[in-house]
């Protein structure tokens, strides 16, 4: 069985490493356009920030791994032209110029996403940069050595941990987006208030609601300007979005209206010879039961896993995704899973929520952090769709929990009486995740519930 993979970041990679240790006679070659594989690009603000020393630890593997295993690598080779009723592959050795062409009796798309950049006037000034992969990590580093001032435009998990990143080495820092908080696509406006207010008293400058315009400068970039006014600046980092980079099978596969390859349960498009896995493919969310497009490292490793299993035969179904997702940005530690309140809006589906506020452990104890935890539910079925986390103290592994309670259907009902472990460093007799629960019973019922013991 000859098996091609075209694309070798989180998904890739899984299935690559997956797929030579399940079918060690299989003929496996993978194509890749850039010098490396595995690049955690969700650490690419640790990096830029030195928390990360050496880059190297960024990378879960390599071209030397994956040829030990017995796979034909083929690094800095683009593919061109992907023929399915053939089965054949074309591909453009970037070194050396030379066609190669490749037949597959499986064909494994995991191109991953590229960020989103906007049609403006001066977008290809010097020092407007993006940032998604390990070359321009390296190359917003050296830029911002010599920069004053650096604007971050987009304010989604990316630009605001490089926000802290440049702050934090005393660079002067502005914040654009176009809606009017951050995190907007994560959080609710209760979440997203105190980061911005941490922001501001760091002399962070937010305008947010403001687009952005165009890019002057003389080669390099001096300027950004917005729909309310023009910002001074040495560095643009371009931080709007990413969009599924899945050209080759444009019309050939089906796919969702942004370009995101549609797969079944088994990671398999409407081609049957063709699975696709990572940020280049939509997947099914859980809260909704319909296909979304959720770029995660988490997915893209779990769904590259899944296709190294199913593409002989269909084994294991992918369970789907809460788009369970945490940051750390100052002293604040945030998660969320499922639908927001402002998700659910953009959706036009009707949520119920409920927001409590509690101490993470015992009052008697010489510290306790307050937890701000919203859970979001079915108004008729009371099914759990959503939660958010928003704490000083680490407790965002409540969110992998209500992920949990998302994916098995759980009610805000049964959620006040789950049974969670009582110990004082930790927690409090009754768990702040059974509070929203119980909080929840007596909104919905208008008695009185317990609230503690």
């Amino acid at each position: 069985m000859r098996i091609a993979v075209i694309g070798s970041t989180h998904a890739g990679t899984a299935a690559l490493k997956n797929m030579a240790t399940l079918y060690p006679e299989a003929q496996i070659t993978v194509y890749e356009r850039n010098d490396n594989v595995s690049f955690l690009s969700c650490g690419l603000a640790l990096y830029v920030g030195g928390v990360v020393e050496n880059a190297q630890s960024l990378f879960y593997s390599s071209p030397e791994e994956l040829r030990k295993l017995g796979i034909q690598v083929n690094m800095q080779h683009e593919v061109k032209e992907i023929d399915t009723e053939k089965q054949t592959i074309e591909a453009l050795n970037l070194l050396t110029n030379e066609t190669v062409y490749d037949r597959y009796d499986k064909l494994v798309f995991t191109t991953g996403s590229w960020p989103v950049i906007p049609p403006l006037d001066g977008v290809n000034l010097e020092n407007v940069l993006l940032a998604k992969n390990y070359v321009q990590s390296n190359t917003i580093i050296e830029k911002s050595k010599e920069a004053e001032h650096i604007t971050v435009v987009g304010a989604g998990y990316i630009g605001v941990e490089l926000v802290e990143a440049f702050e934090k080495s005393g660079k002067k820092v502005t914040l654009i987006d176009g809606v009017d908080r951050i995190l907007n696509k994560y959080l609710d406006q209760e979440f997203t208030d105190p980061v911005e207010a941490d922001f501001r008293s760091r002399g962070i400058e937010l305008r947010l609601g403001e687009s952005v315009e165009k890019f002057e400068g003389n080669g390099k970039v001096e300027a950004v300007v917005t729909s309310t006014g023009r910002v001074q600046t040495d560095l643009v980092i371009l931080c709007v979005g990413f969009k599924p980079n899945t050209g080759l099978l444009t019309g050939k596969v089906d796919m969702l209206p942004n370009g995101a390859i549609k797969v079944n349960d088994f990671m398999q498009t409407s081609d049957p010879n063709i699975f696709s896995a990572g940020d280049c493919c939509a997947v099914k969310y859980n809260p909704t039961g319909d296909h979304a497009y959720i770029p995660l490292a988490t997915n893209a490793v779990r769904m590259g896993t899944l296709v190294a299993r199913n593409i002989l035969e269909p084994t294991i179904k992918n369970v789907g995704t809460q788009g369970t997702s945490g940051l750390h940005i100052y002293d604040l530690n945030m998660a969320s899973t499922g639908l927001t309140e402002t998700s659910a809006s953009a959706m036009a589906i009707n949520v119920k929520s409920i927001t409590i506020n509690d101490n993470h452990r015992p009052e008697f104890m010489p510290t306790s952090e307050n937890v701000q935890l919203k859970v979001s539910f079915d108004p008729d079925s009371h099914r759990i769709l959503g939660a958010q986390v928003l704490s000083k103290a680490d407790v965002t592994q409540s969110i992998n929990t209500l992920s949990v309670c998302i994916q098995s259907g759980m009610t805000i009902d049964e959620l006040g009486y789950v049974d969670f472990f009582f110990q004082p460093h930790f927690n409090q007799p009754f768990n702040f995740i059974n509070k929203a629960g119980l909080a929840a019973a007596e909104q919905n019922t208008k008695t009185l519930a317990p609230v503690g013991v």
